[in-house]
């Protein structure tokens, strides 16, 4: 009985990990992609990519974990290039990409 109990715990932590790992990813990708629209650049492959996961702490003091995130855009269509998305929670804590677009898109997402 106990470790029917454990399972059910370690399923339903699992369970609310992916589904805060896939809001993350849905909007890292909304960023990258209004970035990439505010600069007139094109979008590349329409996702974006996660490429770290580490706990830091918030505004708050509580320990969260911060995602970080990678996405392709094309200036002319013949180049690629790498632009990257930190988010802590839910709040953009840190964005590079797209130089025109990048003052437009941290100053549109509220903190």
């Amino acid at each position: 009985m106990p470790t029917l109990l454990i399972l059910m715990i370690v399923g339903a932590a699992g369970f609310f990990f992916f589904t805060a790992s896939r809001a993350a990813a849905e909007r890292a990708a909304e960023i990258g992609r209004d970035a990439c629209e505010a600069a007139g650049v094109q979008w590349l492959d329409q996702s974006v990519h996660a490429t770290g996961l580490r706990l830091r702490r918030m505004d708050n003091g509580w320990l969260g974990l911060e995602r970080s995130f990678r996405f392709e855009y094309s200036e002319d269509g013949q180049d690629r290039h790498i632009g990257r998305v930190q988010l802590l929670g839910g709040k953009l804590v840190g964005f590079s990409g797209p130089s025109r677009a990048a003052q437009a898109v941290v100053r549109s997402f509220p903190q």
